[in-house]
């Protein structure tokens, strides 16, 4: 498996661990309570993950073996 491949697992730790560690209203971030811009913060970073592996793997360039 590829280093670039455990990238992955960035929104996966930061669902799964980081939610529930967050669970509170106080403070409040953009108008949101901070459980609600946590998970709105791991979407955002989830796509920019993937967009990051999207670019940088070589796997399905055109011509590429």
């Amino acid at each position: 498996m590829k280093p670039l491949y455990y990238l992955a697992f960035i929104p996966i730790v930061g669902f799964l661990i980081g939610v529930p560690l967050t669970n509170r209203i106080e403070p409040f971030v953009l108008g949101l309570p901070f459980s609600m811009f946590w998970i709105v913060l791991c979407v955002v970073l989830s796509s920019l993950t993937v967009l990051v592996m999207y670019k940088f793997d070589k796997h399905d360039e055109e011509g590429a073996e």
